[in-house]
């Protein structure tokens, strides 16, 4: 069975999406025996064809990007010509989704939704109609939790082909951590220092990190390490300087992943503070409950509510809010036994919920189920 999953960008771009892709489809042609592809668009002007981490992989060549989002006219005919069984669509991605609609429109279809589109108001309303003949062409629209499902407007007029299937990561690396681990966590710890607050991922407006850079100017024993890059780091350097913030606030750029586990050994708790529902399920906060930390995130109505779970794993938030991030992280500081005990169930809950191979094994079945079930007329 071959399956083609579609998103905008693939490795070397970092970001939640492209990295879950890339993995879910080297998970896939190694545990469950499927032909998992990726098609995405190339970073310049020529198709390339390549294999990451095992997986082929053709990047249509780039006519530019508009609103966020990669354009491309060879999108189309190269899905046509991969001959998929079933095309695998990551949502939000209009120009993928409407490659599928030109090119395979009778091939069976899955769609993970990960996201509304938030900030392109005025693409949405162009594109609104051609979304919701593509929802209506999915045999299974995924979602990834039961808050997304039950908040977003476009699934719930499709609510009967959703399914709730959590993201998971490998956690072996994060849960059990090698000497050489341990020894840069160790030395990170001395860098940067004790109460360290750490959040990860590329630095975007919906992140929230200003109002987390505001809470730590609220918390004289706190200290943040940032890491990661992005189009909010000149703003936020400029944000820590106003504030006179550079000895206690740290910005480590980009990690590798083979050091990004030590990252967060070294640290006492994580802060996701987004404030936009495109921070739909955070999957470096699951690295973080994986690595035995409790989380302080925000309520935006989206599945990092359903990663972090409120008096439990961690605390959870009103949004745009920095006095109220301000009090939960001094609580978690203060209180070194509910920080450990929060740490141990947000471990455990991931170990429950967020594995990539549970993850994987319920991709393939629902790709099973897909190629027996009659598609839409």
């Amino acid at each position: 069975m071959r399956v083609v999953h579609v998103y905008k960008d693939i490795y070397p771009v970092k970001g939640g999406i492209e990295n879950y892709v890339l993995a879910v489809c080297a998970r896939l042609r190694k545990t469950a025996g499927i032909d998992a592809q990726n098609l995405a668009t190339s970073p310049g002007r020529q198709t390339e064809q390549t294999t990451i981490e095992g997986v082929p992989t053709v990047k249509a060549a780039r006519l530019g990007s508009a609103a966020s989002t990669p354009l491309s006219l060879a999108l189309a005919p190269l899905l046509r010509q991969m001959r998929p069984d079933i095309v695998h669509l990551h949502a939000p991605y209009p120009v993928g989704e409407l490659a599928y609609l030109l090119a395979t429109p009778r091939t069976p279809m899955v769609m993970t939704y990960h996201s509304d589109i938030v900030r392109q108001k005025t693409l949405l309303r162009v594109y609104a109609p051609a979304l919701e003949l593509v929802l209506r062409r999915a045999r299974v629209i995924i979602t990834t939790s039961p808050q997304y499902k039950a908040t977003s407007p476009w699934l719930r007029r499709h609510s009967a082909r959703c399914r709730i299937v959590p993201q998971g990561i490998d956690q072996r690396r994060f849960r059990h951590p090698d000497a050489a681990t341990l020894t840069l966590a160790q030395t990170l710890r001395a860098r940067y220092g004790p109460n360290l607050v750490h959040s990860h991922g590329v630095l975007r407006y919906y992140k929230g990190l200003r109002y987390l850079v505001d809470a730590v100017g609220l918390v004289p024993q706190a200290r943040l390490l940032l890491t990661g890059t992005g189009p909010e780091e000149k703003a936020l350097r400029a944000q820590v300087a106003a504030a006179g913030l550079e000895k206690r606030v740290h910005f480590a750029g980009a990690v590798t992943d083979a050091d990004l586990p030590a990252y967060y050994h070294a640290v006492d708790l994580y802060v996701l503070p987004a404030v936009a529902r495109s921070e739909a399920f955070s999957l470096s906060m699951v690295e973080a409950q994986t690595s035995g930390l409790p989380c302080i995130s925000t309520e935006i109505g989206t599945g990092t509510s359903y990663v972090n779970v409120n008096g439990v794993t961690g605390l959870v938030v009103p949004p745009a809010d920095a006095g109220a991030l301000a009090h939960a992280i001094r609580r978690l500081l203060a209180d070194g036994d509910v920080r450990r005990t929060m740490g141990r169930r947000a471990q455990a809950r991931a170990a429950d919920l967020f594995d990539i191979d549970a993850h994987t094994a319920t991709i393939a079945a629902i790709y099973r189920d897909v190629t027996l079930a009659p598609g839409p007329p």
